[in-house]
């Protein structure tokens, strides 16, 4: 049945005046393009900013600032010297008073009992009491203390030697690797041109297919020892990373000369007396002196002072009791005298520990020194005869291949031992710049560090005899 003209009118769509609204399928894909550029425009921003690793160069020296800043190392020593510090000032000061209240001789049975006023001999009372610790005492107490504080500071600069250490080490690992990937990746492209001179000759009819799989053999041992360098240098960032974070992505920047230190030879001796090691040790010695001052303080008794005032009932007049008690060192032969004896010889052993570090490290000093000294003629050795005599061989294998008088296998042995007498020669130099970080970080230098662990007073190294 037809429909009505009126429902005609009706189910008809109604006229629109813009031509993209009669086409919701263009709206749809128009807007989805535009999504997904927006969104793609936006992901590639952020790996951008992900990936793209700072344009500043890091050099040594701001890596050494960066350890620095983020050290939490540092920040516990110097709370530990500053904890130390403020148990100093308290030391130094009296005991604190006590304060006493109590009632005395209540009674609990009887017509009277539980009265305050009623009995003659009960009493509400109220006391204070001080004991007067020594001036003397209170003063090597605060000594101590302080002696710990300069431990703490000596422990600071410890940890700081060994940031340096750290962060010098790992940045120039990292660079070594680095040039190491540079090394074998130069000698990877002259290699694969032989590849190309070897399959050339083999299709002139010149030379052997042998030499084109001889040729490539080569290159796959160079492209396995790049694999193996990178690797390195990848664990070389990671290492470079726990020290100064996120800047360990950013390119690193000139080497500074590894061919002089500020630790000379002549003063080897001398200059140790500032290891961080030995100073520390230095200062756990003065620690135990402090402690055996107190220790021999303490045989002197302090005296406590007591004053009391006792309110009775109003029949009953009141009282005041003053009373002073003081410690009664019996046995001081076998108790204060021998802790004095124990505190002493902890110093004695803190003083002999010291002086066995103290040949320990010179001997290592001047070992790192020789060695270094020896690495550095080395590398200079290198320099002058051996690495221009293996580039010499190589251009010479290489020349009589191309001429017709030589084989591959010459050429290629000799880019080989090129190629090892370079990397020895990027090893020594490795080397060389691990020992330069060794002397040149071994002992801090001038205002470095805030303060330096106390010697102890030769004085002070008595006798338990003479002490007492």
């Amino acid at each position: 049945m037809p429909l009505p003209l009126e429902g005609v009118r009706a189910c008809a769509p109604r006229k629109n005046k813009n031509p993209l609204a009669r086409r919701p399928g263009v709206l749809r894909a128009l807007g989805a393009a535009l999504l997904t550029a927006a969104l793609s425009g936006w992901a590639a921003a952020q790996t951008t900013a992900q990936i793209t690793p700072p344009a500043q160069p890091l050099t040594l020296q701001a890596a050494l600032d960066a350890a620095q800043a983020r050290s939490y190392a540092l920040v516990a020593q110097d709370a530990a010297a500053r904890s130390a510090r403020e148990l100093a000032v308290a030391a130094e000061r009296l005991p604190d008073p006590m304060l006493r209240l109590s009632v005395d001789n209540l009674p609990v049975d009887g017509p009277m009992r539980f009265s305050l006023t009623d009995d003659f001999m009960t009493m509400r009372s109220v006391g204070l009491t001080q004991t007067f610790t020594r001036a003397d005492k209170r003063r090597a107490r605060a000594a101590r203390f302080e002696r710990e504080a300069d431990s703490a500071q000596a422990a600071r600069a410890m940890q700081l030697a060994e940031l340096r250490r750290g962060t010098a080490l790992a940045w120039f690992d990292r660079y070594y690797q680095q040039q190491m990937v540079a090394l074998l990746s130069k000698q990877r492209i002259e290699a694969a041109l032989q590849i190309e001179a070897a399959d050339a000759a083999y299709r002139a009819g010149r030379g052997a297919q042998a030499d084109v799989f001889m040729a490539r053999s080569g290159v796959a041992r160079i492209e396995d020892r790049i694999r193996e360098a990178k690797a390195r240098e990848a664990n070389a960032a990671t290492q470079l990373a726990r020290w100064v974070g996120e800047l360990a992505a950013a390119p690193l920047g000139d080497p500074p000369p590894i061919s002089t230190t500020r630790l000379a030879a002549h003063r080897l001796e001398h200059e140790l007396a500032r290891h961080p090691d030995l100073a520390l040790m230095a200062s756990k010695e003065a620690v135990a002196l402090a402690a055996a001052e107190v220790a021999r303080q303490d045989k002197r008794v302090d005296w406590t002072a007591s004053l009391m005032y006792s309110q009775r009932g109003e029949a009953f007049s009141n009282m005041v009791s003053i009373a002073v008690s003081v410690p009664l060192q019996w046995d001081q032969k076998n108790r204060q005298d021998r802790e004095l004896a124990a505190r002493l010889a902890k110093a004695e052993q803190a003083r002999a520990e010291r002086e066995e570090m103290t040949r320990a490290h010179l001997a290592e000093t001047e070992r790192w020194h020789a060695t270094w000294r020896s690495n550095l003629a080395r590398l200079a050795d290198y320099d002058a005869t051996l690495v221009p005599l293996a580039a010499e061989r190589t251009r010479a294998a290489l020349a009589a291949y191309r001429g017709g008088r030589g084989d591959l296998a010459g050429v290629l042995e000799a880019r080989e031992m090129e190629i090892d007498t370079r990397i020895e020669r990027l090893r020594i130099e490795m080397e060389t710049a691990g020992l330069w970080v060794e002397l040149e970080y071994l002992i801090p230098a001038e205002g470095e560090t805030e303060s330096a662990a106390a010697a102890p007073q030769p004085s002070m190294t008595n006798t338990p005899e003479q002490q007492r």
